[in-house]
């Protein structure tokens, strides 16, 4: 059975050049030193280091270069991803590549000038969540019949920045994505929450009353839903893994050089073992990470493809979990004080769980779509 023989995995060169410039531009621009000063400031990153992302052809890099992305595929993001968890970074990037994404998969070329926005700097975002709760149809908002919209977003991720946003709506009970202009929105319409990774924003969008730029429709709107959702738990697990191998890096060198009892710490075999198991779990995250952006495209996902990207979540939403824990009690009290870096960690797990689905919700379908059919 394809789904279960599929085991394919590859780094092509681009793509290793890509982590690597990536690694390099987290070092040089964002240091953790960098990121702490963005925690408390309203939008949680430096507008200079996004425009440098955008020159560097980040914002549409999964997009093709008929609409002015760089042609690179979507599996090219991933080692973005993982480059930008590395250093937990926070920008939009994540939520620009989802919205575009989810245009571009709708409309195809249809919507270029939306995409070529995208691709040139333009803040876009995904308003999918109506009451936070993944078992809901995702469709309170409303599309009525004079044009206007109806219902407000929550969670909203990058909204006090975004420039353009594509909220998921239900019209006659079909969903439609309505395309909205952050002009066509009142300041008093962004509400924002506080989230506990301070590294992210987020915030509830009322769209009440507003009328959509542009509306998308047909049968490709449900499809590319779908394969975005899934594109967004793979490039989150993504920055994840990225996210736990910096937390071993910060754990491993704590265990170098703390000392306890006249010992260096890293000696006893009680810290030793679980600093492996972190190890283990980060490259095993990878792997799945990389197995994923091996076998996504720009075609609809397979059931391989879905599998993947299930697979992906569930295992750095994992290790991250692990990862913060050890971070926080291997450096006892001052481990769980706002100084030490373990508290950005068990945060970003934190964080990390609840976006496209947790590892519960993705082992749920897993079960199904690897046992059903034996």
């Amino acid at each position: 059975m394809s789904v279960i023989q599929n085991v394919s995995i590859g780094l092509s060169e681009e793509q290793a050049m890509l982590l690597d410039v990536a690694r390099g531009f987290v070092r040089d621009q964002a240091p953790i030193e960098v990121v702490r000063s963005h925690l408390e400031t309203e939008t949680g990153y430096d507008a200079a280091i996004w425009q440098s992302m955008v020159e560097m052809g980040w914002a549409g890099i999964a997009l093709p270069d008929t609409v002015g992305g760089a042609g690179m595929g979507v599996g090219s993001a991933v080692p973005v991803f993982e480059a930008l968890g590395s250093g937990l970074l926070g920008t939009p990037l994540l939520s620009t590549t989802l919205a575009g994404q989810l245009i571009w998969r709708a409309a195809g070329e249809s919507a270029a000038d939306w995409l070529g926005r995208l691709c040139g700097g333009s803040v876009a975002t995904v308003a999918l969540l109506d009451q936070a709760d993944w078992g809901a149809a995702n469709l309170g908002v409303a599309l009525n019949a004079d044009g206007t919209l109806s219902g407000a977003k929550h969670y909203v991720s990058d909204a006090g920045v975004a420039d353009i946003f594509v909220a998921v709506a239900n019209e006659g009970g079909a969903p439609v994505l309505a395309i909205v202009e952050r002009d066509a929105l009142s300041e008093a319409a962004i509400a924002p929450n506080t989230l506990i990774d301070l590294t992210k924003r987020a915030a509830n969008v009322d769209f009440s009353g507003v009328v959509p730029a542009q509306v998308l429709r047909g049968e490709s709107v449900a499809s590319a839903l779908r394969d975005t959702l899934l594109l967004g738990a793979l490039f989150t697990a993504a920055e994840t893994a990225g996210a736990a191998d910096k937390c071993l890096r910060s754990i491993t060198e704590y265990l170098k050089t703390r000392k306890q009892f006249g010992k260096l710490i890293g000696s006893y075999q009680a810290l030793k073992h679980p600093t492996v198991d972190i190890y283990v779990g980060m490259e095993n995250a990878r792997s799945f990470v990389y197995h994923g952006a091996t076998v996504v495209g720009d075609e609809a996902l397979s059931v391989d493809a879905e599998v993947a990207c299930r697979m992906a979540k569930v295992s750095a939403d994992d290790v991250m979990v692990y990862a913060g824990d050890r971070s926080v009690q291997f450096h006892g009290g001052f481990g769980f004080t706002w100084e030490c870096d373990s508290t950005l960690f068990i945060r970003r797990a934190q964080w990390a769980q609840q976006m496209y689905g947790g590892a519960l919700h993705h082992r749920k379908r897993l079960a199904s779509l690897l046992l059903d059919n034996r």
